[in-house]
């Protein structure tokens, strides 16, 4: 295994593990699904050029797009449980009380 996959997995694993365990703050979470994200993003960027692929797949830029989207729906449920809720602790959000 290469340096560089070495440093793929460890990112994504490390981000993993950091959503498993540092659940205090909903931002702590979003950050952790976004370094995911960027880990995936980097691998499957370079995944063609390691490979010596001549065409250039749309998959990275597609998955780009959607961690986007990802990234202004959490920060937009982050200000709405921070306005109703006065913080952005998650074990103050509770799916059983509105």
């Amino acid at each position: 295994m290469s340096l560089l996959h070495l440093s793929f997995y460890s990112a994504f694993t490390l981000s993993c593990l950091g959503l498993a365990f540092h659940r205090t703050h909903l931002i702590s979470a979003l950050l952790c699904l976004e370094s995911m994200m960027l880990a995936m993003y980097v691998a499957l960027s370079t995944w063609p050029v390691e490979n010596q692929m001549t065409s250039s797949s749309l998959i990275p830029l597609l998955m780009l797009t959607f961690s986007a989207c990802e990234a202004g729906t959490g920060l937009a449920m982050l200000v709405a449980s921070s306005r109703t809720h006065g913080s952005d602790h998650l074990h103050n959000l509770n799916l059983l009380q509105c």
